[in-house]
C-alpha cells in the first residue's frame, strides 16, 4: 500500500485547509486510517483517526471541534478538513493506514498501530 498526502501549504491563522491522502491498492476500505503531525523539534503526535467504514472517528483534544476526518472508499482517499487553524498547528502532516482490527478506536492514537505511512505534507500557519 502506498500513501500520498497532499494539500498542505501556507495559511493565515483562522484559515482553513483540506489535506488529502490518496492510497494505492484495492484494499483501502479494509484499513483504518489516521493523521499524525510532527512539528520541528517535537515528536510525532496523533491528530485524528477513522474506522474502515467511516462511521467512527477519533480526535486529539487539541484539534477537536476544529478538524474533521473523513474518507471516500470509492476514491481510496482519506481527508482532513482543518478549520480555525492556529500557529501551533504548523507541522508536517502524515497519513497512515492500519490493518489492526479496531474494536476501540482510541488505540489508533498510537503510531505503532499503523502499517503504512505517507511521505508527509507541510502545513504552515502564520500569525
Amino acid at each position: 500500500v502506498q500513501l500520498q498526502a497532499s494539500g498542505g501549504g501556507l495559511v493565515q491563522a483562522g484559515g482553513s485547509l483540506r489535506l488529502s491522502c490518496a492510497t494505492s491498492g484495492s484494499t483501502f476500505s479494509s484499513y483504518a486510517m489516521g493523521w499524525f503531525r510532527q512539528a520541528p523539534g517535537k515528536e510525532r503526535e496523533f491528530v485524528a483517526a477513522i474506522s474502515w467504514s467511516g462511521l467512527t472517528t477519533y480526535y486529539a483534544d487539541s484539534v477537536k471541534g476544529r478538524f474533521s476526518i473523513s474518507r471516500d472508499n470509492a476514491k481510496n482517499t482519506v481527508y482532513l478538513q482543518m478549520n480555525s487553524l492556529k500557529p501551533e498547528d504548523t507541522a508536517v502532516y502524515y497519513c497512515a493506514a492500519s490493518r489492526v482490527p479496531v474494536h476501540t478506536i482510541a488505540i489508533l492514537a498510537s503510531p505503532s498501530m499503523y502499517d503504512y505511512w505517507g511521505q508527509g505534507t507541510l502545513v504552515t500557519v502564520s500569525s
